[in-house]
């Protein structure tokens, strides 16, 4: 059986879908770069206040929230390898608010654990998320769908990642 010739108009009509597929405004990865773009720009004047930058405010928020941590332990809840995780725990703790020791239990790893500074800032930082809110538009029914569905797109993307073999394309 011969397959049947595509007349030309669908063929013009699907080469100009897929065109349009290779737009930028079409694409999602480049929105998501985009808002995060801004929404560093929204951090980086909030969290002047606290001295902090947006990579130092999440390595703090875990901190807060978990309390020590080994350095490993820290960059698998940032989703960072310690190459990028060594130099912001440095500068926070040449600020004086984190403390790195190396383990007692295991000397191969560091631990990192929050100074008396760096828990009384947990006080001013409870004022960033209602401004960052405020900044968004968004009610926080809105703030709490969007970030269910980017966690579901996180973990969509991280299982196809571990799907894709050597020779595959995109």
């Amino acid at each position: 059986m011969t397959p049947t010739p595509t007349p030309p108009a669908a063929a013009a009509s699907d080469a100009a879908a897929a065109e349009n597929w290779l737009r930028l405004d079409a694409q999602i990865c480049f929105s998501l770069h985009a808002a995060s773009r801004a929404f560093n720009g929204v951090y980086r004047v909030i969290l002047k206040d606290l001295g902090l930058t947006y990579p130092q405010y999440l390595v703090m928020l875990v901190l807060w929230e978990q309390g020590e941590l080994p350095v490993k332990k820290l960059g698998e809840h940032l989703r960072l390898d310690s190459g990028t995780l060594s130099p912001l725990l440095k500068r926070l703790e040449t600020a004086g608010l984190v403390r790195r020791e190396r383990s007692a239990r295991d000397e191969r790893s560091v631990e990192v654990r929050l100074t008396e500074e760096g828990l009384a800032l947990r006080e001013r930082a409870v004022r960033v998320p209602p401004r960052i809110a405020a900044a968004t538009g968004f009610d926080l029914d809105e703030i709490r769908e969007l970030r269910e569905r980017l966690d579901r797109l996180t973990s969509t993307l991280d299982a196809a990642a571990f799907e894709e073999t050597p020779g595959d394309t995109p």
